[in-house]
């Protein structure tokens, strides 16, 4: 959008103890685009509420421009042309960079390890990274991660329990994948957790038709239930028929 005028006029908090990020970021924006900005500083919690009852506003930053109010950052960045994200949205963003971060690891890990970023270590290390990652991202909220799971997956809705049990496993068979150790236990558990959510996912995804949020990267994603969200069962599964392969033959 043209500039109204090369001015504008902030209104954002700063105080001895809190300086708003939002009004942060709205500056920075209007002086990446060429505004000359009239910094107003609300200094106490008294200024700032003087402020939003003058001029009708529930919150700071506010932004004037050609003596017409802008509104907020969101406001600001929708004047300017930008893309505002949807809080609610659903994306597949944290599931993609969880997977290209822990392949980036196994690869590093390998490199550091014998010289080479390609080889079959390297791809059990990348499912073994994904598995510990997704149950630590689980972890950090482990009740709001089994409500959300509660939705699709089969054991956990006829075994509540079952849902505050699965990141602990899920984790612990990753750090014995990664460590090559005590493969009576890590293959089994993998198998038997991988199995039973491959099977729970296909069943709400592809019968059902349900369309659900995955509980893969924690409670608070919006990442889709679907093909993505199927990729971590049986990544658990294929990691632990290989590892018994190898056992066996």
């Amino acid at each position: 959008m043209p500039k109204v005028s090369a001015t504008a006029e902030l209104h954002r908090m700063v105080m001895p103890g809190h300086v708003c990020p939002y009004g942060l970021k709205a500056k920075y924006l209007l002086e990446s685009r060429g505004y000359t900005v009239r910094d107003r500083h609300l200094a106490t919690r008294a200024e700032v509420e003087a402020f939003k009852a003058e001029h009708g506003v529930a919150t700071t930053p506010q932004t004037f421009i050609g003596g017409h109010r802008v509104g907020g950052h969101d406001d600001l960045r929708r004047f300017l042309g930008l893309k505002v994200a949807d809080p609610h949205a659903t994306s597949y963003r944290p599931v993609l960079a969880l997977f290209s971060m822990t392949a980036v690891m196994a690869m590093a890990t390998g490199f550091a390890v014998d010289g080479t970023m390609l080889s079959v270590r390297v791809a059990e290390w990348f499912i073994a990274f994904s598995m510990c990652v997704l149950a630590l991202l689980k972890l950090q909220n482990v009740d709001k991660f089994a409500t959300m799971f509660l939705n699709y997956d089969l054991l956990a809705q006829r075994w509540v329990p079952y849902g505050t049990i699965y990141p602990y496993a899920e984790g612990l068979a990753g750090v014995l994948m990664v460590a090559g150790a005590l493969h009576w236990l890590s293959i089994p558990v993998a198998l038997f957790i991988g199995t039973i959510g491959a099977v729970s996912v296909f069943k709400a995804v592809y019968i059902d038709r349900r369309e659900l949020k995955c509980a893969c990267v924690g409670g608070d994603s919006n990442v889709p239930l679907g093909f993505i969200s199927l990729t971590e069962n049986v990544m658990m599964v294929a990691m632990a028929m290989w590892m018994l392969a190898r056992l066996v033959l």
